[in-house]
Order: structure tokens, then sequence, then C-alpha cells
């Protein structure tokens, strides 16, 4: 178990991880931020955060008239919340409309993750996006994660149910504990931030891709009948990539619509199209993980869940 207690206020504590401090760095070039870990049962950062974490630092050394409009991001090493994390970010190009951001993140002198961003003026062109799913339930329909694990003791639960920063609400059964229904390799879920967050844009955008790393590999175990619990299971995040269509709110409700296309070599692919409550796609997003069941082991909720 980590030193580290979990968080009493897990929005200000999401907050707080995404505001880095400057250490400075030759500006041309590379710049350099630091920041904190959040804290985990499990004691690894998740992915999430650095994800977004990256997305702020690389976004201080842009023009603010570009926007973050895709990035791209290899999961090299698990983090430990027990330390900070430093973020080097390169310069790569500034064009006339778009700009090229290189961001690692180091832990005790090692990159733990790689992530290459595009940034880009506002330009007029074509438009057109795919609609958002119809006939769902609403969110005020679903029981939250408190709700359903907030009674059960394990420090996972406990953090699945009262730890995490966002409120999701499958729409189809969650798959803490057992896969519901047919094997299916699509799920829908919703999600807002538990409380409102500034008015930054930027803040918005990060925090939307700290929350596209929650659930999308799920779509990949409901496929299998593979429940969070699943004695054995092994499960990490490789890469993830991610295209910004419209400014988000995340203080409101956002339809997370997830399916996965292929697995195999204990590898899965997922892919999600994140809408607004209104029904505006406001992000799309690709991952594929490492999912592994070996036979005759058996694993704790505390060793298997995270990245």
């Amino acid at each position: 178990m980590s030193k580290v207690p979990p968080p009493k206020d897990p929005l200000a504590d999401l907050l707080l991880a995404l505001d880095l401090k400057d250490a400075g760095g030759a500006r041309t070039k590379e710049d350099i931020f630091i920041g904190p870990s959040q804290w985990m049962p499990h004691g690894r950062v998740f992915g999430g955060q650095v994800l977004a974490q990256c997305t702020v630092a690389a976004t201080r050394t842009v023009d603010p008239d570009r926007i973050l409009h895709s990035l791209h991001g290899y999961f090299l090493r698990p983090g430990d919340i027990e330390f900070p994390i430093t973020f080097s970010v390169d310069r790569l190009r500034d064009g006339k409309s778009f700009s090229t951001r290189r961001v690692q993140a180091y832990q005790k002198g090692e990159p733990i993750f790689s992530m290459i961003t595009s940034f880009q003026t506002e330009s007029p062109g074509l438009t057109h996006h795919e609609q958002m799913p119809e006939g769902l339930k609403q969110p005020e329909e679903l029981p939250s994660a408190a709700e359903v694990l907030g009674g059960i003791p394990h420090p996972v639960a406990q953090y699945w149910a009262k730890a995490r920063p966002f409120d999701m609400r499958h729409v189809q059964s969650p798959i803490y504990f057992e896969v519901k229904g047919e094997p299916v390799a699509h799920q829908a879920v919703w999600l807002k931030a538990i409380g409102e967050l500034p008015e930054s844009a930027t803040l918005h955008q990060a925090a939307l891709a700290y929350a596209s790393d929650f659930t999308l590999l799920e779509s990949i175990y409901r496929r299998h009948k593979i429940s969070w619990a699943k004695p054995g299971l092994k499960t990490a995040s490789l890469d993830h990539a991610m295209w910004f269509h419209a400014p988000a709110k995340v203080d409101q409700w956002m339809l997370y619509v997830q399916e996965s296309p292929a697995a195999q070599n204990s590898r899965g692919l997922a892919i999600g199209k994140i809408f607004s409550r209104e029904g505006v796609l406001l992000a799309t997003v690709a991952q594929e993980g490492m999912v592994r069941v070996p036979e005759g082991k058996v694993a704790s909720l505390l060793s298997i869940f995270g990245k």
C-alpha cells in the first residue's frame, strides 16, 4: 500500500495535479515543468493523469490563439505516486497555422510517457460530425459508482466510489465485479466532473483527456465477459490518441460511446467518441491496451486495477 493518503477532495486534487510548476529551461527549444502525482490504491500513476499533465505542459508553450486538436502518446513505464513528474517540452515547429510539440514525462531520470501534440489556429472549412446514439438512459436514471460501490470496504472499490474526480454512470450495467448481458464489444458511459471547474479552455481540455482514459478498455473486457475482478487479469494502457473536435465543458454531462473492433496477441484496440449532452461530438479517442488473463492465478482487485 502507498504511504500517500487518498484525497479528501478529488476534484481539488485534480486541479492541483494540473497546476504545473515552471522549472525553466531553454525557451527556444525546451521547457521544463514539474507536477505532483495523485494517489492511487495500487501505488502506480493513473495514465490519464500524466496524459492530462502533458497536455497542460504542451499548451503552456504555444500561442494562446492556437488550440490543441490532436495528441498521440505512448505509455513507456509505470509511474510511482510517491514521486513528482518532470515534463520536458520540445518546440518542434511553429508554422503559419500549426504548432507541434513533443512532451516527455520523467520520473527518477527515466521516461514514463512520451507524447506529440498538434495545435492549430481556428480556420473556417468543411464541417460535419457523427450523431449521438438515441434512446439511451439519461444519467439521472442511472446509479453512480458511489451508490453501487460505496458500501464495499475494499480500497479499490472505495477509490472507484469516492476518490475519482469524475462521476461515471454506465448505460449498461458496470463491469466492476461481473458482466451482465450478452458479450458485446461496445458500451456507453455518462460522465462529468464532480464539481465545477474554472473557466479555462485549457483546463477543460486537459480534464477531458484525463477522463478519456478511465473506461475505454472496458469495451474489450465486456466482449469476453471479463470483469475488473477477474482472477489473474493483468491490463495496462499501451498508447493513447485523441482528436478534439469542439470545446468541452467537463463539468456538464457527456456521453462516452466506446467499442472494440479487434483483440489479438494479448492486446485489444478500443475506440471512443465523446458527445456533449446536446449531441455535439467533442472528441474521438483510440487506445490499445495489454489484456492478459492467465489461468491458475488469483489476484485481488488491488493488484489488477489501473495502469
